[in-house]
């Protein structure tokens, strides 16, 4: 909320001046983690995120006795597993990342835009950090998620938790917000150089495989474009790379619970091309802007095991953009186009 304190003295006047040189912001806003790699710190985040109906879309009767039953009753404990295999020296790998990402993308923006980072489920919150740009004098606020493809599920959650926040201002500011960006030329261009970069260093493998994290089919069918845009971005680096469909392949990952989710399947593919002779499987994913849990875990550790259990020599994962210098310029020109037109 804004301050209604009267600057009166040379140091207030100071300070005000300050806080309104801040007059338009970016807000990155990503996925979130828990607070430590422990069920204790997996229980209240689990609880958030599972608690939104973006995410869950089951009517409240029926799914609150199964999330608080039986959920998170036993799914913190192997949760915390997961992130105990990732967690380094500097924390949970999604946060430091994200951190890095912004402080990069910043850097290239320069002075006259604030860039600032907040998480959908746990700290820093978004309406906790847009208030706090607000504190900071920002007038136009341009809401980025990092989520490349659009899901009612992930971007628009961000949208759910940016209309909150901005309900609960007395003058918020002005908003734009990128819907996606799965087709976008600098982001496909960021990908394929990232992948590249990666066989020039590392040798190629014999298949390429893109991994998206899935969603309910049912999802897709109540008109969620997801999987068309997962289709579209997996399409265009298809054709920036030079590869034809038997080359790259796309495949969806991290599927829970006993309904149909979108296919094919990132586990069962995986075992498949390893039965089929694939020696050498290299896996990208660019569906997370920044290495996570469903990156570092799942894919490089767990999927790694099945490929290898299933006969593959190895599976190769090639690293999320992160903070390199292709995807910082890349979202600083999205940025910077949708940021056209506010005036000064």
């Amino acid at each position: 909320m804004p301050s209604h304190d009267h600057y009166t003295g040379p140091a207030s006047r100071s300070a005000h001046a300050a806080v309104a040189s801040v007059q338009t912001a970016v807000l990155l806003v990503n996925l979130g983690t828990p607070a430590a790699p422990t069920a204790k710190a997996l229980r209240p985040w689990l609880a958030e995120f599972l608690s939104d109906p973006r995410v869950i879309d089951y009517p409240r009767w029926k799914w609150w006795p199964i999330l608080h039953g039986v959920i998170l009753r036993l799914r913190p404990r192997r949760s915390a597993h997961a992130y105990a295999r990732i967690w380094d020296a500097q924390g949970s790998p999604l946060r430091w990342h994200s951190e890095a990402l912004a402080k990069a993308l910043q850097a290239e923006l320069g002075p006259g835009v604030r860039v600032a980072l907040a998480m959908r489920y746990g700290e820093p919150s978004v309406a906790s950090t847009i208030e706090q740009l607000q504190r900071e004098g920002a007038r136009h606020l341009l809401v980025l998620p990092l989520y490349p493809q659009y899901s009612a599920t992930s971007t628009g959650s961000v949208i759910d938790a940016v209309g909150d926040a901005m309900k609960a201002l007395r003058w918020p500011p002005e908003l734009r917000l990128v819907n996606d960006y799965h087709a976008d030329p600098g982001h496909i261009e960021a990908l394929a150089t990232s992948i590249e970069s990666w066989w020039v260093q590392h040798g190629r493998g014999d298949r390429l495989l893109l991994s998206f994290h899935g969603v309910p089919e049912r999802y897709a069918q109540l008109g969620d474009p997801y999987a068309e845009q997962c289709r579209t971005t997996t399409r265009l680096l298809r054709e920036r790379l030079r590869l034809d469909e038997s080359q790259l392949l796309l495949s969806f990952q991290s599927r829970v619970g006993r309904e149909r989710w979108l296919e094919p399947y990132t586990d069962a593919t995986v075992r498949r091309l390893a039965g089929e002779g694939v020696r050498k499987l290299d896996v990208a994913c660019p569906g997370f802007a920044v290495d996570c849990l469903e990156t570092l875990e799942e894919i490089a550790m767990q999927n790694r095991d099945f490929f290898a259990a299933a006969g593959g020599e190895s599976l190769r994962y090639i690293p999320a953009l992160n903070d390199n210098a292709e995807q910082v310029r890349s979202l600083a020109a999205l940025a910077r186009r949708h940021l056209q037109g506010w005036p000064a």
